[in-house]
């Protein structure tokens, strides 16, 4: 017993904080990260050749039309490329229900064949910060690319297009 008491007591295990960006918890909190991105309630919405659908991958540029593509900031080095686009399409909740918040579409040129692309990753950014903050910005979409986005949004649910603002409704009219 003796020895016991001459032993230093050990502290107890501390939990490690992480230092990595918490982008896909719902978790509220004031702590450790606060102000961190949530992006729980953030889809990705691919557009290409006119068809609309969800590619999750595009979180983090890996999406079925990025994978393999090598990148650039200069829009001259895709002269063969296709336009495609992310949408981020933010979802919120009022009391009726859910509905479409906020949604900002990114232009990309993608070539397959010769895996180049262009597309301008602070232009993504910010459009995805602007979506987040519940704006619409889909100005720069063609007419077949919005009725792409407009259909794939009524066919997702219905309910959640019929509470969106007016402002979504017009910006795909």
């Amino acid at each position: 017993m003796a020895e016991e008491q001459n032993k230093p007591a050990e502290p107890a295990a501390k939990e490690k904080k992480s230092l990595t960006l918490n982008v896909v918890s719902s978790k509220k909190h004031r702590g450790f990260g606060a102000g961190s991105i949530d992006l729980s309630d953030v889809a990705c919405v691919m557009i290409d050749e006119g068809r609309a659908f969800i590619d999750v991958g595009a979180m983090h540029a890996k999406s079925k039309i990025e994978r393999g593509i090598k990148f650039t900031p200069n829009k001259e080095d895709t002269p063969n490329g296709r336009q495609c686009w992310i949408v981020w399409v933010a979802v919120d909740r009022n009391e009726e229900g859910s509905y479409y918040a906020g949604a900002a579409s990114c232009e990309m040129l993608v070539d397959s064949e010769a895996k180049r692309g262009w597309k301008i990753l602070a232009d993504h950014v910010n459009r995805l910060d602007a979506a987040i903050k519940r704006k619409f910005m889909l100005e720069n979409l063609g007419a077949e690319d919005k009725a792409a986005l407009r259909t794939f949004l009524q066919e997702h649910n219905q309910e959640w297009w019929d509470r969106s603002p007016d402002a979504l409704k017009e910006a795909l009219a």
